[in-house]
């Protein structure tokens, strides 16, 4: 037995999800691929101080979560977010963070 499997699912998702979020080179792809609606990978490197391997691992990152998704055009990936995805990761995520916002006196 694995040790995160005594975890929940939604609890194992979430940390999947805050884990893909927590460079910040991978939220400056999501916010630029938000931003143009879809982009050529190129471009991204483009727009990051990053080399291209360096974006492309991100990239990769974000693949692998499904928080993008891309489709071949000839040489080039046009990559952007999927919305779907990001919907269900946000609103699990949400639904934890309401969870946790509990009212109590702690005196220390």
């Amino acid at each position: 037995m694995n040790k995160t499997d005594v975890f929940s699912d939604d609890l194992q998702a979430i940390a999947r999800f805050a884990k893909a979020l927590s460079h910040p080179a991978r939220l400056a792809i999501l916010k630029y691929l938000s931003e143009c609606k879809s982009c050529i990978s190129g471009n991204i490197a483009d727009y990051l101080p990053l080399s291209r391997s360096t974006v492309s691992q991100h990239l990769t990152e974000l693949k692998e979560m499904e928080l993008i998704q891309g489709s071949i055009d000839g040489l080039k990936i046009n990559y952007c977010v999927n919305s779907d995805k990001l919907k269900y990761y946000t609103q699990l995520l949400n639904s934890y963070l309401e969870k946790l916002q509990v009212e109590v006196n702690c005196k220390i």
